[in-house]
This record gives C-alpha cells, sequence and structure tokens, in this order.
C-alpha cells in the first residue's frame, strides 16, 4: 500500500528530528543476548518496570542460564516472573522458547545469531507464544538483525500524521525497510524513538502543540 503525499525522503527526516529531540534511547536495556530474548518475552502486555523485576528474579534464581530454566518446573518459574504479570501464560512461553534455543541452537547465540534472519524468523514463528513482534524484537535487539519492529505506536504515529495507513504487519515492515538504509543501528534507533516519541506526546490524547513532529502538519498542508 502506499502511503499518501510523502515525499521519498519524509522517513529519514522524522528519524533526524526525533534524534535530535530526545538523543539516543541505547535500547534494548539487558546485559547480553540471553537477557534481550528473554525480556522480549516477558514485555508482552506489561510496562518495562515490571520486566526488569522478573528478569532480576530470573537472574537470582537461574543466573539466566538456558539450561537451568528450562530445568525449572513451571509453577516455580511462574512464582519467579510473576511481576511481569500473565506469569503463568509467560512461564509457558519462556519455557517454550527456551527449549527451541536448547534444540535447535545448543543455547549458543553465536550458533543463532549465524542463522539467515528470514530462516530464523520463520523457526521463531512457529514458536508458541512469539509474535511477529516478540520475534523481530529478538532478532534486531538480540542479534543485531536487519528487521524492523512495528508495534502499535509506530502504527498511531504515522497513521496520525497520514503518512501510512497499512493493513497488515508485513505491509508496515516493508514501508520502512523499503524506504529506510537496511541497517540494524537505524532500526534500533529509530523504532525506540518512536516509542518515547508516543510516551511522551502522541498520547492517546495527544501534545500536538509540543511534538517534534509537529512541521508534518505544516508540510503536509503546502
Amino acid at each position: 500500500m502506499s502511503q499518501p503525499n510523502t515525499a521519498p525522503n519524509i522517513l529519514f527526516k522524522i528519524y533526524q528530528v526525533l534524534l535530535n529531540h530526545f538523543g539516543s534511547q541505547n535500547w534494548w536495556p539487558g546485559e547480553n543476548e540471553i537477557e534481550i530474548m528473554v525480556g522480549a518475552i516477558l514485555t508482552q502486555n506489561t510496562n518495562w518496570q515490571n520486566v526488569e523485576k522478573g528478569i532480576k528474579n530470573l537472574k537470582e534464581a537461574t543466573n539466566l542460564d538456558p539450561i537451568i530454566i528450562n530445568k525449572l518446573p513451571l509453577k516455580k518459574l511462574a512464582k519467579i516472573i510473576k511481576p511481569t504479570g500473565f506469569y503463568n501464560l509467560k512461564a509457558k512461553r519462556l519455557k517454550e522458547f527456551i527449549k527451541f534455543f536448547l534444540k535447535e541452537y545448543q543455547g549458543k547465540v553465536e550458533t543463532m545469531e549465524k542463522e539467515d534472519e528470514k530462516i530464523l524468523r520463520e523457526k521463531l514463528l512457529k514458536v508458541k507464544g512469539i509474535g511477529k513482534e516478540t520475534a523481530d524484537s529478538i532478532l534486531l535487539y538480540a542479534l543485531n538483525k536487519p528487521v524492523f519492529v512495528i508495534d502499535n505506536y509506530t502504527k498511531r504515529i504515522f497513521t496520525r500524521h497520514k503518512l501510512f495507513f497499512g493493513k497488515s504487519y508485513e505491509e508496515w515492515q516493508e514501508y520502512f525497510i523499503k524506504n529506510l538504509p537496511k541497517d540494524p543501528k537505524i532500526y534500533n534507533e529509530y523504532h525506540a524513538l518512536l516509542v518515547k516519541l508516543a510516551k511522551t506526546y502522541c498520547l492517546k490524547n495527544p501534545l500536538c502543540d509540543y511534538c517534534p513532529l509537529k512541521f508534518l502538519f505544516q508540510w503536509q498542508s503546502k
């Protein structure tokens, strides 16, 4: 689907404006790839502060060792990650991912990184409980793969500014990938900046007068 009234360079212009306004966001929080992958699963339907509590508990109990996590009884794992909310469901999802990680890649991030991103994405999406946004977060933030993450914040911002009206996740993703340099660093920073914008100005009741993207309304009216 094509975007209405959008100059070829507007997407990168938005990125530059947000980066100048907010500065680098240094995403994703995590000491290593395992922590980032676990965080991507635990952050579903909750805020990051709760995820941090859950990860802290998990570190203390397992040192984030996939083999130890895999051996934990499901009820015990759920209790450990209770601060993240929906903990029984998330314990099952985390278990499924860890089993996949151990079976397919022997629990080694280096082996996982060598997999082609398209093949790896297909495999991740077959793991019960991992959807497109979670899979792409793992690919981008943990494994540095050039995959753009789409979330509701991104859709809110770009539909409000009448820049794009994609129907599917894939259409949204293609819009960004086609119009930006294929660089995981840019994808990483851009997504983080959009989240920051949505949480600061582009709220459900938006603060448009203060938004760094208010120039878009002037630009579109020309």
